[in-house]
């Protein structure tokens, strides 16, 4: 199986441009918004705050009545550092795979979409479908949240959403939620061999991160499980750590992040607050016999929730028609779906390649998985248009 020669020309125009999330998406969105404004659709751009990137919202067929929206993020990782053997921002076709920075996540996917809009144009749509395409998604899920505000004001609003993240073409109800936070300890400063006079921020960083590496354990060893996931439980992970100038300085300063990923009925916020107790109430209270301006700040880097579609819902279903396959996964990497669901417009993953090759060097979907999704696209036609193929 191989994708249509439009599906992987308009693939490689989206992966030309390095939206990498810490750069601007407007090129992208502004070709976009082109594209389908030469084929009569209407686009709304909804901005961030300083006007340098941008979401687009479209709708196709019918302005009138809720449809299926179909939505991904614009934004890729970065190349820096990665040794790839072809160049990122330009596609290759080798060995049955499609090469490209965002070819797996989520490129591939937005590409076959706008290559299928014509044809559904053409077909005319009895239920219109939404194009919802986001920036920031890779550090946070963060320009959504801006289109998600202007839908809940909208008269007419999505009833149901499929976001097109890497699933292999399988069809997702459910992924752990995220919160990630930095905890900045504030010690107070003394030479080294005076350390009892002092508070040892590095040392109190190190009682917090302890502390968080048992409440992981616990949850691996306790629960909650739900044995859908490869990781069936909830994780708590510390992935950065800096503090301290010098060995022979007691270390007045110092800061770690953390991570909960948390299955979707489990209260995150009761987590941190265990955490925040621990430092507060049991470490804080001898650092302040030493120095009063001691003590612990929180400052929260991302969050988002979990998904937990049921199964036997209206998009499921149609999902799995769609797929031509009959049952359904859940995934532990997290994505937009779970604040498409908040917001009452119930969703699910379902997109060509694997997470397992996404955000690596030399990251590629196979021609397959396109394939894959353009019989997908087909399907929804067939279920969404007034004339036959």
């Amino acid at each position: 199986m191989t994708p249509t020669p439009a599906s992987l020309e308009m693939i490689g125009k989206l992966i030309a441009f390095d939206t990498t999330s810490r750069n601007s998406n407007l090129r992208l969105i502004g070709f976009v918004r082109d594209h389908l404004a030469r084929l009569g659709v209407e686009s709304h751009l909804i901005h961030n705050a300083d006007g340098t990137k941008a979401n687009l919202y479209a709708t196709l067929g019918p302005q009138d009545k809720p449809g299926i929206a179909l939505s991904g993020h614009t934004d890729v990782v970065p190349v820096d550092g990665q040794e790839w053997a072809t160049d990122p921002w330009q596609t290759t076709s080798r060995d049955g795979r499609l090469f490209g920075r965002g070819a797996c996540d989520m490129k591939g996917f937005l590409g076959i979409v706008l290559a299928f809009v014509p044809e559904l144009l053409r077909r005319e749509l009895h239920t219109p479908i939404h194009l919802a395409f986001s920036y920031d998604e890779e550090i946070g899920c963060v320009g959504v949240r801006r289109l998600l505000d202007i839908l809940k004001e909208m008269p007419i609003r999505p009833k149901a959403c499929i976001i097109g993240e890497p699933t292999s073409m399988k069809v997702t109800v459910g992924h752990k939620g995220k919160k990630s936070v930095r905890c900045h300890v504030r010690g107070f400063e003394a030479h080294s061999s005076l350390a009892p006079r002092a508070v040892n921020a590095v040392e109190m960083a190190a009682e917090v991160i302890v502390y968080l590496r048992g409440m992981g354990k616990r949850f691996a060893a306790e629960g909650p499980f739900d044995n859908d996931y490869d990781v069936p439980h909830t994780t708590v992970h510390t992935g950065v750590i800096h503090g301290g100038t010098a060995l022979n300085i007691v270390p007045k300063d110092c800061h770690f992040d953390f991570e909960f990923r948390f299955l979707p009925d489990q209260n995150v916020a009761a987590m941190f607050e265990e955490v925040r107790r621990f430092a507060e109430e049991t470490l804080q209270p001898a650092m302040h016999k030493i120095a009063g301006d001691t003590g612990f700040t929180w400052q929260e880097l991302s969050a988002f929730p979990g998904l937990a579609t049921a199964v036997d819902s209206e998009i499921v279903e149609l999902a799995k028609a769609l797929t031509g396959g009959n049952s359904t996964i859940k995934v532990a990497f997290g994505t937009e779906a779970g604040l498409f669901h908040e917001t009452g417009i119930p969703a699910i993953i379902c997109g060509p390649g694997s997470i397992d090759q996404a955000h690596k060097p030399n990251e590629w979907v196979t021609l397959e998985q396109l394939a894959l999704c353009e019989t997908f696209m087909r399907r929804l036609m067939d279920r969404v248009c007034i004339k036959a193929a």
